[in-house]
């Protein structure tokens, strides 16, 4: 588990914002974080869902960015966990995943995400709705 967060860049508002990625590839977790930090988040990450776990029970963020493929419990099952706790089931989880065959996607909101983006993640798509899901939950 390990939260980065970097002085705003010069003209970016800093927010208060956290948002938990859970990625268990690094090179994923990395430009996730980069390009959500340089919009001013705070961003924690975990690689599987016991980090998960571990960090939600520390702090709860805003949104959950969350791989379908993870190691040991599957990013599906880990949403329906998080989605069945009182105190974690109204954050937004986007799923971040590859699988992008006829009916992955229905299988996976069915699961209790909030939204999907298949991999390879398009940045500005992300940002988008990373925004979006936010503003939901703040009104």
């Amino acid at each position: 588990m390990k939260t980065e967060k970097p002085p705003p860049a010069r003209g970016q508002v800093e927010t208060s914002k956290r948002i938990l990625v859970i990625e268990d590839q690094e090179l994923n977790r990395k430009v996730v974080r980069i390009v959500l930090q340089s919009k001013g988040y705070t961003v924690v990450e975990a690689t599987d869902a016991a980090e998960a776990i571990a960090c939600l029970e520390d702090t709860i963020p805003q949104l959950i960015l969350m791989d379908i493929a993870l190691p040991g419990q599957s990013g599906e099952d880990l949403t329906r966990r998080i989605k069945s706790n009182l105190a974690w089931v109204d954050i937004p989880i986007i799923a971040l995943t590859a699988a992008a065959m006829s009916g992955d996607r229905e299988r996976i909101l069915k699961a209790g995400c909030d939204d999907y983006l298949s991999k390879p993640i398009d940045i500005n798509i992300l940002v988008e709705r990373v925004e979006t899901h936010l503003r939901r939950t703040a009104t």
